[in-house]
């Protein structure tokens, strides 16, 4: 049969959701977990690969066994194995069209800042710090220039492997909460450090160091090389993967509240 999981965890300790030869990765821990409960090896397929010290709120996997195992045993089997930093949330049988990337029409993220003078502590792996002042309605406004479909070459890490750089962003929203700002984006995929890149250009704008027009002429440039900072891995969530109603997933929360 094939499983589809919900899974948390706190990226801090590890180099990315990726099985790595030199280091220790979220897919690993979580492949010997469960391959402890199937009492066989395990592999699985992820929605979407985080990068050392990002986190994640909603992940989700799939995986086929021969195992027979009750979805409660899944879930606590596995986390009964896992390092403090990785849960298992739910667990639910899947149709074999059912691929946790591939099926995936949209997914959305959260990057968390701290915007304060004052650097976090208790908060420190948890988000970004920007010291600046930031102005939401600048990176309000700023935004508005990247929801649609657009080429978003300029908002890509050089090393990108995506073979197109087209991608459609759903919604893109800033509030303040506190101390904390905090954005909101969804979009059908989304590239090597995309995410991270937007806000270092929105942190730019709304510092007043660039007017929000600098957003869309990075965008026209299509060159990475004249766009601005890659923020810091640490304020980043995956927070959901969204799949068309026939699969009829469990609803992972839709949001990281730090304040």
């Amino acid at each position: 049969m094939r499983i589809a999981l919900g899974i948390e965890y706190d990226g801090s300790a590890y180099c990315g959701w990726q099985f790595q030869e030199h280091c220790r990765s979220v897919q690993v821990v979580v492949e010997a977990a469960l391959s402890k409960v199937a009492d066989t090896r395990i592999r699985i397929h992820c929605a979407g690969r985080t990068d050392a010290g990002v986190h994640a709120l909603g992940q989700i996997v799939h995986f086929d066994t021969t195992a027979l195992r009750e979805m409660r045993g899944w879930v606590y089997g596995t986390n009964a194995n896992l390092p403090d930093d990785v849960a298992v949330v739910w667990a639910k049988e899947v149709p074999d069209a059912f691929h946790a990337r591939y099926s995936a029409e949209r997914r959305a993220y959260r990057y968390i800042i701290l915007n304060r003078p004052v650097r976090p502590g208790l908060l420190n792996k948890r988000v970004s710090w920007e010291y600046r002042p930031l102005d939401v309605a600048r990176m309000q406004a700023a935004a508005q220039y990247l929801v649609g479909e657009h080429d978003f070459s300029a908002y890509r890490a050089q090393a990108c492997q995506a073979k197109s750089p087209v991608r459609k962003v759903h919604r893109l929203d800033i509030q303040r909460r506190g101390a904390q700002v905090i954005l909101d984006i969804e979009a059908n995929g989304f590239l090597h450090h995309m995410v991270r890149n937007i806000a270092g250009v929105l942190m730019d704008i709304g510092a007043g160091e660039q007017p929000p027009q600098w957003a869309k002429e990075i965008l026209e440039r299509r060159d990475r090389s004249q766009a601005g900072m890659t923020a810091p891995a640490n304020g980043l969530y995956f927070v959901a993967a969204y799949y068309p109603a026939q699969f009829d997933l469990p609803l992972m929360e839709s949001s990281v509240a730090l304040c």
